[in-house]
């Protein structure tokens, strides 16, 4: 049985080349395209891109809606299909303008990947982002055990990203200079710190609690005195791995060097919450939490602008549109509430709510900053 086709294969490197090099795609984007173009190609047992029709399109998208995902055991979301089919859509599209396959394909084969609109509406809906709460986040670190350097690393890191809001890429990369402890922040530098967009900007630490901080300042002086270690050295090490006296490799501390992808910082996650019974959170659900503490704690315009640059974001409109839905419970209490004044006769006036808010934009100097 074939497991691969020489003529697609080269003419797959060619897009990769292209998406990388002239589209500037990152590395994770084209591996997707690369997994899409490898579901399609076993689909039709590597059959020569040449000899393509839309029945293999059709049948592809029949069966991929049967497909199960192997973590989960259940079948494949529409957002998973869609995504999928898109990307094969556009490598047909690019393919039906190379040279020995102009005469072969046309660019409208490429229509045939579509998913129905119902199906693209519901690839497409907008779910509420989840996070945990605050009190939960804090319980999961005050949960986790610190007696050796692993233990005191890993609770560090879980408390880090409740304090700083950071993606796992950018923790991955830091160095110990990155965090100051007498200003209260870290820089996050994207000469160095894997930062979404490749954007430079300063985090100062949330105010999520002195004991969250003080770990981060135990920790920093841990590595700082105990193992003396300096400006470039990672701020979260991975785990030395060498072989035990059982004659197997198993954990031996830590490990001079970096973590080559963020995916150890996951399972870190995990462990935490399992270990706290509650539910597993991601660390990028932090920066939820640490939107909805804004949304509680911030009084101006101007205070919310700057806790949504405090997420690397240079919209307000970026923190409210990706991270800032109102929780459904929360939604709930609010209309209430709402109903609750009306009834009463408390109604204010919507003009005089309209110019307290101009008002205030004005006063804060951020009229134009929200678009």
């Amino acid at each position: 049985m074939a497991t691969h086709n020489p003529d697609n294969e080269r003419i797959k490197r060619r897009y990769f080349a292209y998406l990388k090099e002239a589209k500037r795609h990152s590395e994770p984007t084209v591996d997707a395209v690369a997994k899409a173009l490898a579901r399609f190609e076993t689909d039709t047992k590597y059959r020569d891109f040449k000899k393509f029709h839309s029945e293999q399109a059709i049948g592809f998208k029949r069966r991929l809606a049967e497909q199960t995902n192997q973590q989960t055991g259940e079948k494949l979301s529409k957002a998973t299909m869609h995504a999928t089919l898109a990307q094969l859509k556009a490598f047909f599209s690019w393919l039906a303008g190379q040279p020995g396959y102009k005469s072969r394909l046309q660019y409208s084969d490429a229509d045939y990947f579509n998913l129905s609109e119902k199906d693209v509406r519901v690839a497409n809906a907008r779910r509420e982002q989840t996070g945990p709460t605050l009190e939960q986040a804090k319980h999961a670190i005050a949960s986790m055990p610190a007696s050796s350097p692993i233990e005191l690393r890993n609770r560090a890191l879980v408390a880090f990203t409740l304090l700083t809001g950071a993606r796992d890429s950018a923790i991955a990369s830091m160095k110990l200079k990155h965090v100051d402890l007498v200003a209260g922040c870290v820089h996050q530098d994207a000469r160095e710190v894997k930062t979404k967009f490749s954007k430079t900007f300063t985090t100062y630490f949330f105010p999520v609690g002195p004991e969250i901080h003080q770990i981060i300042a135990d920790w920093v002086s841990f590595l700082r005195e105990d193992m003396l270690w300096g400006n470039d050295d990672p701020l979260f090490p991975a785990t030395l791995i060498a072989v035990g006296a059982s004659r197997q490799f198993e954990a031996a501390g830590l490990e001079r060097a970096h973590w080559s992808s963020a995916a150890s910082i996951r399972k870190i996650f995990q462990g935490a919450f399992t270990q706290a019974s509650l539910p597993y959170f991601n660390p990028h659900s932090f920066r939820n939490t640490l939107v909805r503490l804004g949304e509680s704690v911030c009084q101006s315009p101007e205070d919310f602008k700057a806790w949504s640059q405090n997420l690397g974001h240079e919209k307000v409109l970026t923190t409210f549109l990706s991270y800032g839905q109102v929780a459904s419970p929360r939604q709930g209490a609010i209309i209430r509430g709402l109903a609750a004044s009306r009834d009463v006769g408390q109604t204010p006036d919507a003009d005089a709510i309209a110019a307290a808010v101009m008002r205030a934009f004005h006063k804060s100097g951020l009229g134009g900053s929200l678009s």
